[in-house]
């Protein structure tokens, strides 16, 4: 069967409430390169946080959508504010990302909530993880149902899409592994290495170990402080960096060990992940952590939890994996590493070697394909979310991108820089295409 042609312009409207950390960044390079493909994109965001500039940076249409992370009274607000967005931009697809948006863009409005639009949701992380007890069952329940409303759901690394499964969220999957971009990050050899010591102000013979991240219950920094002491009896003078922000830092500041430096977010992670003797990302629970795979690239290291969206990139000889939670377990696989820097360098060049596998511009042509196929290529897209026409629908009569709010930013396509260029962090890679449908 003859291959349907791509809509010569797809119109995406991307929705999202994180503007800080991974998902930030996927948001950016996602729609930078549906930009550089000639479709008409806008982002959805809350207007703080580096989204923003990025997304300015990359040329792509800015529109202002005010929501908090967590769900509560002003919920139905926030759904109402993004379904007028939807109408005024009238997207042939509507991409939300992480859990507020799946939550506001899929709330049944009834007679409010306009003509349907074929839906992507990308969990980045399910929702249910982040809660406990009677907050969790009922997260769970809403992926349930709201699967239901859902034409394609993108699960960014393979432990996701089998929670979900796992948790009979019965879905549309659609497997699209995060990666990295490895143009800009490369292998840093020792002279890179020794520069980027030189140019943080750390001496180069002190054992260093990087964790990257929003400090955040998630991302387990608690953890790596409570391993923090047995790791300095082993290697006295060691140093911990923790670099990021978030809820969690003041009580961290407060508690640290000595050994600690807490360092600002950083838009460029690569002289951190060059610097680091080893990366340690003691997270909870994740989805794929993009900065796992930007230290394959640098060629460092890693420890990681044992969870889901970390074990599918240290593979064997890469690095190690320890139980979450484990402040002992954790000491010991850092220790190790930070007292044997050649068996940590061979595991840097395995790790390197690994890198191969998550290649940024995978992700981003399937997560185009994924897209064009919603969009679809034979009318425009039925009442049952089906794939539709863009082409048949056209862009007649509605908005540009530019000219929906004050303060849209939409020049010509092609016009200024990728994402990348606004920080250059990765944003994901293939896994092919898995399915199940929706009941």
């Amino acid at each position: 069967m003859a291959d349907r042609a791509e809509p010569a312009r797809v119109r995406v409207l991307h929705a999202g409430q994180p503007t800080d950390g991974g998902v930030a960044v996927y948001i950016a390079q996602a729609a930078a390169d549906q930009l550089r493909r000639g479709w008409e994109v806008a982002v959805a965001c809350p207007p703080d946080g580096a989204l923003a500039g990025r997304l300015l940076a990359a040329g792509v249409a800015y529109l202002p959508w005010h929501a908090g992370r967590a769900p509560g009274p002003g919920t139905f607000r926030e759904a109402l504010d993004l379904r007028r967005i939807v109408r005024r931009f009238a997207p042939d697809v509507l991409h939300l990302h992480s859990a507020k948006a799946g939550l506001a863009g899929r709330l049944p409005l009834g007679p409010l909530a306009g003509p349907p639009v074929p839906t992507i949701f990308q969990p980045h992380g399910w929702s249910w993880l982040a809660a406990t007890g009677a907050q969790a069952a009922a997260g769970l329940l809403w992926e349930r149902y709201a699967a239901r409303r859902t034409e394609a759901l993108v699960c960014v690394g393979t432990g996701e899409l089998l929670q979900g499964r796992e948790a009979r969220v019965r879905a549309p999957y659609r497997l699209i592994r995060n990666g990295v971009d490895l143009g800009h990050y490369t292998p840093a050899g020792p002279a890179e290495r020794r520069a980027a010591r030189a140019a943080l102000g750390l001496p180069e013979g002190t054992p260093l170990a990087v964790c990257i991240g929003r400090v955040t219950r998630q991302k387990g920094q608690d953890v790596l402080l409570a391993a923090w002491p047995a790791v300095r009896r082993r290697c006295p003078g060691a140093l911990l960096a923790v670099v990021g922000d978030g809820d969690a830092l003041p009580r961290l500041r407060r508690t640290a060990p000595p050994g600690v430096r807490f360092v600002p977010p950083v838009a460029d992670t690569r002289g951190w992940l060059a610097a680091a003797d080893v990366v340690v990302l003691p997270s909870r629970w994740e989805g794929l952590a993009l900065v796992a795979l930007e230290a394959l690239a640098r060629g460092r290291p890693l420890v990681c939890s044992n969870v889901p969206g970390l074990a599918e990139v240290v593979q064997p000889g890469s690095g190690a994996l320890v139980p979450p939670e484990d402040p002992g377990g954790l000491a010991e696989a850092v220790a190790f590493r930070l007292a044997r820097p050649r068996e940590a360098a061979a595991e840097g060049r395995a790790a390197a070697g690994a890198a191969g596998e998550f290649d940024l511009s995978g992700t981003l042509a399937l997560l185009s394909a994924v897209t064009s196929e919603l969009a679809g290529a034979d009318g425009g897209a039925g009442s049952d979310g089906g794939a539709g026409s863009a082409g048949g629908a056209g862009l007649a009569g509605r908005p540009s991108a530019g000219g929906l709010a004050g303060g849209a930013f939409r020049p010509g396509p092609g016009g200024g820089a990728g994402a990348g260029g606004a920080g250059g962090e990765a944003g994901g890679e293939t896994g092919g295409g898995t399915e199940e449908p929706a009941e």
